[in-house]
């Protein structure tokens, strides 16, 4: 059983911040920035790409619901909301989660996106193999 279904079945503790039948948020133990909260179904999947449509359609509410509580209550106004799929995406724990994750003026928390201009016939060759 995987470290965040031990959460949902209160076989190890967590500082659980909303609770609802199909879903849990709680504190992410490592803390990027203060208030970094994971939400996840509670029933177990891997990723988005795995959970049925119900739990998906059901999963942004609920995260809304979240990044609301830590606004207002810990006085915040910008976020991150980030999902990772598998090993390569930096997944470490393979049960869906979104990380919300707080930012601050002087945080030291970074996603960088560094430019990877394609010329046009790269643009053309990834789009052939996609509709195709």
């Amino acid at each position: 059983m995987c470290v965040f279904c031990k959460i949902v079945n209160n076989e190890i503790p967590a500082y659980k911040l909303y609770e609802d039948e199909d879903f849990l948020a709680f504190f992410d133990i490592s803390q990027a920035t203060l208030g970094h909260t994971l939400v996840i179904p509670k029933k177990h999947f891997s990723d988005l790409l795995e959970a049925d449509s119900e739990t998906n359609s059901k999963i942004l509410p609920v995260v809304k619901t979240v990044t609301n509580i830590l606004k207002s209550k810990l006085n915040l106004e910008d976020f991150n909301v980030i999902s990772n799929f598998g090993k390569r995406a930096g997944q470490t724990v393979f049960h869906y989660h979104i990380h919300i994750i707080p930012r601050y003026d002087h945080d030291d928390f970074e996603i960088n996106f560094r430019p990877n201009p394609l010329t046009k016939a790269e643009f053309e060759d990834m789009m052939n193999k996609i509709k195709n």
